[in-house]
């Protein structure tokens, strides 16, 4: 019999720290993407475009969103929150996720807010942000998973 409890071991409500890191995000991104189409939340929403630079609304009055980001938000959060119902699951979302939102931010920085081909229409908060929450899941994704339940039988 041991005496170690479950959270020892990274585990909290029954899912691994990894898990529960992946599902934080997940629904994160859920929110953030259904937030986008909510007029008052996104601020000038009359501009909200389906994509390209022309789409000036504004999401909380700081990132500007088009209904594609707000899309691609969702399929990602969607993925994520599905992902982590296992822990190498839950990893791989945000390793991966983490590397394409680096790559997003990459972009971004690279193409300019008013270029034509800013389709999913970037500023310069997107993209600082994409970039901060890239690395930010891509640590979590490493730290996280260092001690896998399957790695240690």
């Amino acid at each position: 019999m041991t005496t170690a409890s479950p959270h020892a071991h990274g585990v909290h409500f029954g899912r691994a720290d990894v898990q529960n890191a992946g599902m934080g995000v997940g629904i994160l991104l859920i929110v953030v993407g259904i937030l986008g189409f909510i007029p008052g939340v996104t601020t000038q929403y009359s501009e909200l475009m389906f994509l390209g630079p022309d789409s000036h609304a504004m999401f909380l009055g700081m990132f500007q969103v088009s209904m594609l980001l707000n899309i691609v938000q969702l399929a990602i959060g969607a993925a994520g929150w599905t992902m982590s119902r296992t822990e190498h699951g839950a990893r791989n979302f945000l390793l991966g996720a983490g590397a394409l939102y680096i790559v997003l931010a990459i972009f971004g920085l690279s193409v300019g807010a008013g270029s034509a081909a800013n389709f999913l229409s970037l500023n310069m908060a997107d993209n600082w942000t994409h970039l901060v929450l890239g690395v930010a899941m891509i640590a979590c994704g490493w730290l996280l998973s260092r001690n896998m339940a399957s790695d240690r039988r």
